[in-house]
């Protein structure tokens, strides 16, 4: 499935979803991630599918980011708001830049791991890229014990005179597998002042708390959970200075 909003839509993600959003969840996730860190150069940190960077440009200031994501298209947004910040275009199930991070974090990108093994993928890339001795932080949106059907909306003006606004509507369609169905309704305004709406729908992964804790184990992660203020499971994991 492609997801038309990371993709001919991704565009509109300034009026979806920009940075000012995220500045409450940046400051929770901040203090996990500088954990542990002595004083001296600014963290490295491994941002894998960062999307349009909107939750990035809340940690440039602390860290030496990498931000990686499959959209190349979502990652010109970032590179418009994170113009400092080293942007390469890559899969988070299979990406191998051959270099090591103090810091690797995946925010809710990891919901497009539909299935076991694609998640178990995502935690391979995550360890490959980070150092002995580093941190790990997965976020996913929900686990199978927090899920509920939610509906959102939102949306913006922008100064160019284009507008958005959205529905978005998710719900479980098989409670005993992991997949979550997620619609959204766009109504998009161009500056020209023409009008369209536009449907995209999304599939993602929604999985027990006790086998994400198993596939951070089975990589030789010692993982804790956060449970932050939205009610998200945050995985923070160790990598033992001893493992490779």
């Amino acid at each position: 499935m492609v997801e038309r909003l990371y993709t001919d839509l991704a565009e509109w993600w300034p009026l979806i979803s920009p940075p000012p959003e995220y500045a409450e969840e940046a400051a929770d996730l901040l203090p996990w991630l500088l954990e542990g860190a002595g004083p001296g150069q600014p963290l490295t940190l491994l941002e894998l599918g960062a999307g349009g960077g909107s939750l990035a440009y809340h940690l440039k200031d602390r860290f030496r980011l990498t931000l990686t994501d499959r959209s190349d298209r979502m990652l010109a947004n970032s590179r418009r708001v994170n113009p400092e910040c080293e942007h390469v275009v890559g899969d988070m199930m299979t990406l191998d830049l051959g270099r090591e991070f103090d810091r690797v974090l995946v925010h809710d990108a990891i919901m497009y791991a539909t299935d076991p093994g694609q998640v178990r993928a995502t935690l391979r890339t995550a360890a490959r890229h980070c150092k002995s001795g580093g941190r790990i932080v997965v976020m996913p949106d929900c686990v199978r014990e927090t899920f509920e059907p939610d509906t959102e909306h939102g949306g913006r003006d922008g100064e160019d005179g284009r507008a958005v606004r959205y529905l978005e509507w998710s719900w479980d369609p098989d409670p005993s597998g992991w997949i979550v169905e997620t619609i959204y309704l766009f109504a998009l305004r161009e500056a020209d002042g023409s009008f369209r709406v536009v449907e995209d729908r999304h599939r993602t992964g929604c999985f027990p708390r006790a086998d994400w804790l198993r596939w951070f184990d089975d990589l030789g992660l010692s993982a804790r959970i956060h449970f932050d203020p939205w009610k998200r499971d945050v995985f923070i994991a160790e990598k033992d200075a001893k493992l490779p």
